[in-house]
């Protein structure tokens, strides 16, 4: 994969892990431009909808995922409650606090599209031991960590 010479073993495993890496993330991004395109969405949008997907969120944990201003998000939440994708209710647990959640509608459309990712993900892992996926969730965590870290240190980027 990379060739580097005077490199160890270990340099050489991670150099070629952080070019999979970025193979991979251009691989999901073109994806979800590609959904995108077919929902007629913006990629805010469908990062939104990504985000939604682990659960609901408020408007604040939808802006830090998409990257928009406060004012931006709450157009764009606008806009996909108008199509019926997404709704606004009262959090169970602090009434004073207002979740964004799919509807029925929203989850269905969008799952559509994962959905086959979704399907195939389970042979991806076929014969990786199962302590290596939970070292796999530990790396990644720890890179997730690290990029939201020094993406909050880019100048003039309001820290989340």
């Amino acid at each position: 994969m990379i060739e580097r010479y005077h490199m160890s073993q270990r340099t050489q495993l991670i150099a070629n892990l952080g070019v999979e890496l970025q193979r991979y993330q251009r691989a999901v991004h073109a994806y979800d431009d590609a959904v995108g395109r077919a929902l007629g969405l913006g990629s805010a949008e469908v990062r939104c909808l990504d985000r939604l997907a682990e659960g609901p969120a408020t408007a604040g944990e939808l802006a830090a995922s998409t990257g928009l201003r406060p004012a931006a998000t709450t157009a764009l939440i606008d806009r996909l409650a108008a199509r019926g994708w997404v709704e606004r209710s009262a959090d169970e647990g602090d009434r004073r606090k207002v979740l964004v959640r799919f509807t029925a509608e929203g989850s269905r459309t969008t799952y559509a599209y994962y959905a086959p990712l979704v399907a195939t993900a389970g042979a991806v892992f076929d014969g990786v031991d199962d302590a290596v996926l939970g070292s796999m969730g530990v790396v990644l965590e720890r890179m997730r960590t690290v990029t939201d870290r020094l993406r909050d240190e880019i100048p003039g980027i309001v820290p989340r």
